[in-house]
């Protein structure tokens, strides 16, 4: 029998019998290695301990913490919910049942509505498959075979499934006790790797995602390895709760989503005082970079967009109108009104770099389903920006870009990391053109030191992109700043400068967002903040709360005062004890309660009470005003603004 060789993670290199699996190789390395890890990764792809290696490769045993780790055991998980779905319930028909970001989930058809004591129920029967310890096993038919056998069970959808795959196929299926499903792996070993399992919401969902087919129930779960980590978790996504934008939203009367307008925020009077607030911060800080500001039109001619390539990659997310018997289309994106703002004159090349810019809001179609609050919505402000330079200019404009964002979410508290995210299949312009593109990003990522992960085919259609994915304080993602690399608008809309040979020469183009959506953006920090902005974006920075009827006018004049050194505060003058005032203003989250009696008026002071951290007793008036000055110049965050749970 033929040899191959296995290179570990470590280097070494280890030789095997031709067809020996992953887990043989783990066991061979170590039996404790092999009880630790869950799976294996194969030339840098996922694969389980149940894996033939055919030939020579590079092979890295993968346990739970590690990325793919948590693959291996939610998507056994998903099998588990399924199992114990079928035990509970064997009339349903089983559709697909993947793992997902922090968890997994299975769509179901049974005529039986599941509700919150059917998951309870399930989730018993799968902490007893759990505890049976299961070993997972694996098996392939031909394709006919396949569609036979899945038949014989009555699963309907997994024979749609199969009839998708090519005719010469061979089908894997995975079994784990009376349990049997049609799938592709990966799974960890065995049922008794996942040590802890919860069971999370149901849902609605289409099958194949298409509203023209039946409705299906889909069960979500998360599971874990230890206890104790699926207890974090739980406590997390709690916190969670008390956090979202929605409800505090709604307490702090920031914005409101109307049946009107689905999809299409509202922003109220103090909302709007948080926006204003991060686009006056946003123009500040790109005067500093050395960026013009501009505004597009949110209707353009309808040829605009084929000759972008929108028309061919993204129509679908587009709306239309007519306008005088014209065909228009509204603004997915901002780049071609850019670029017709370049074309309006002739650069030459002294002009370079050329950034130029815009608050531009945007509309896509997003299907009903998945909007949600401001974090995914039909019309958004993106915090645009399109660069056009030379060649040689490349890497210092990304490298500033990259430090731009980093000063950004620094300001905010956010810990970020970093993709590369590369060419898809669905792109316009040439192999040479999107390496040469790939390269100057990846360049400008080594040259700052940045570590960051490469994201296979999701790039831009026009170009590849660095993404920033943000972390708020409890540890949740967001993708939010991106930086695209674009040989191709310049070619297509045949934009020019002129260079020092006097000669006509095509510029390159950066688009990039740092806040990405302004929506968004408030969202996210609606919830990292927990409605707890720090002094320079809070609505109200300060509420006055004067003991009695008798103290209204020195308060009232108190907060003339302050609005006219620009402090954002209000009175409340209602005939309420202080108590109840204090934790109205607690509510609200509002920064600083200003109290109000007669020794504050006799001394020309007053009681201050800090949102977060409690009394801070009687302060001077004048030395308040300069100490609330002094903070809203800093923007210094919260005290509370980055606990980790």
């Amino acid at each position: 029998m033929s040899t191959i060789k296995v290179t570990l993670k470590d280097g070494t290199v280890r030789e095997y019998s031709k067809g020996v699996t992953v887990q043989q190789v783990a066991e061979d390395i170590s039996p404790g290695l092999a009880r630790a890890a869950v799976g294996g990764e194969i030339d840098g792809k996922p694969a389980d301990y149940l894996t033939l290696i055919e030939k020579d490769v590079d092979l890295n045993l993968v346990k739970f913490e590690d990325e793919n780790g948590k693959i291996f055991l939610r998507h056994t998980g998903s099998h588990i919910l399924a199992q114990a779905v079928k035990r509970l319930y064997p009339e349903a028909k089983l559709a697909i049942g993947p793992a997902i970001k922090d968890g997994f989930y299975y769509d179901i058809d049974t005529d039986h509505p599941f509700i919150p004591e059917d998951l309870e129920k399930i989730e018993a029967e799968m902490k007893k498959i759990i505890k049976e310890d299961l070993k997972v096993s694996k098996f392939e038919l031909p394709r006919d075979e396949a569609i036979e056998f899945v038949k014989k069970h009555g699963e309907d959808y997994k024979v749609e499934l199969i009839e998708d795959l090519p005719e010469d196929a061979h089908i894997s299926f995975y079994q784990q006790g009376e349990f049997v499903d049609l799938c592709a792996g990966p799974h960890a070993p065995s049922t008794g790797r996942v040590k802890a399992v919860k069971l999370m919401s149901v849902a609605g969902a289409y099958w194949r995602g298409s509203e023209k087919n039946k409705m299906l129930q889909r069960i979500y779960g998360t599971a874990f390895e230890k206890k104790a980590e699926l207890q974090a978790y739980l406590d997390k996504m709690e916190e969670a709760k008390k956090r979202d934008h929605r409800k505090i939203g709604k307490e702090m009367d920031l914005f409101s989503i109307q049946d009107e307008g689905p999809g299409f925020p509202f922003f109220h009077p103090k909302g709007m005082v948080i926006r204003n607030e991060l686009e006056n911060f946003w123009r500040q800080e790109h005067v500093k970079r050395g960026y013009d500001e501009i505004k597009t039109p949110i209707i353009l001619n309808e040829d605009l967009w084929h000759q972008s390539g929108h028309w061919d990659h993204y129509k679908e997310n587009m709306y239309f109108t007519q306008i005088d018997e014209g065909n228009y289309a509204v603004k997915p994106m901002n780049c071609p009104g850019s670029i017709l703002v370049y074309k309006r004159k002739m650069y030459s090349y002294r002009d370079f770099p050329l950034r130029m810019g815009e608050l531009g809001l945007v509309h896509r179609h997003e299907m009903s389903g998945v909007l949600h609050g401001l974090m995914r919505v039909r019309c958004f402000t993106q915090d645009d920006a399109h660069i056009f330079m030379l060649p040689e200019q490349i890497k210092d404009e990304i490298i500033g870009v990259i430090d731009f964002v980093d000063f950004v979410y620094k300001k905010f508290g956010f810990k970020y990391h970093v993709e590369l995210s590369t060419r898809p299949e669905d792109s316009m312009g040439t192999k040479e053109e999107w390496d040469l593109a790939t390269d100057a990003l990846r360049e400008a990522l080594d040259t700052r030191g940045l570590d960051y992960k490469i994201n296979e085919g999701d790039g831009a259609f026009y170009g590849p992109k660095i993404d920033f994915h943000l972390e708020d304080c409890i540890g949740r993602t967001w993708q939010c700043g991106t930086i695209q690399l674009d040989f191709q608008m310049p070619q297509r809309f045949d934009i020019n400068y002129v260079g020092a040979d006097g000669e006509k020469h095509r510029p390159i183009m950066i688009h990039r967002v740092i806040f990405g959506s302004i929506e968004r953006f408030i969202g996210i920090l609606i919830e990292h903040f927990a409605g707890k902005f720090p002094l320079w974006l809070a609505p109200v920075q300060a509420r006055i709360l004067p003991i009695s009827e008798k103290h209204y006018e020195e308060a009232a004049a108190l907060r003339d005062k302050l609005a006219a050194e620009g402090i954002r505060v209000e009175l409340d003058d209602r005939s309420e004890k202080v108590g109840y005032k204090i934790r109205e203003a607690q509510v609200q989250k509002v920064p600083y309660m200003l109290i109000m009696g007669d020794r504050e008026i006799e001394e020309n002071n007053v009681n201050v009470r800090n949102r977060d951290q409690g009394e801070m007793g009687a302060v001077a008036i004048d030395k308040l005003l300069a100490q609330l000055k002094e903070e809203i110049g800093s923007k210094a965050l919260p005290e509370e603004a980055t606990p980790q749970v």
